[in-house]
């Protein structure tokens, strides 16, 4: 029962990350919301369970931690690099 209330508060903070993260930044650095969501919310999932196998049960806290660092870390792969600080190559 444990597991299922750790999945579930792993998939709410995900979606709390992802959500934070599109309003944090600007639209043009983003793809669509709906994708954005989403990846927040599997990849808090993917955390916690990845969490749970290498940690065991009775690690709640630990387990929502690192969820919420893999959510941090597939988000990050989401940002678009910014078109105005490029510079030319002839600079």
């Amino acid at each position: 029962m444990i597991l299922i209330w750790e999945a579930l508060g792993s998939a709410v903070l995900g979606l709390v990350v992802a959500f934070l993260t599109a309003r944090w930044l600007p639209r043009r650095r983003l793809p669509a919301l709906p994708l954005v969501l989403g990846t927040g919310a599997v990849a808090g999932l993917l955390g916690t369970f990845l969490a749970h196998a290498v940690l065991g049960s009775g690690h709640a806290p630990v387990t929502l931690l690192v969820a919420a660092g893999f959510t941090v870390a597939m988000l990050s792969l989401l940002v678009r690099p910014d078109r105005r600080l490029r510079r030319s190559a002839a600079a």
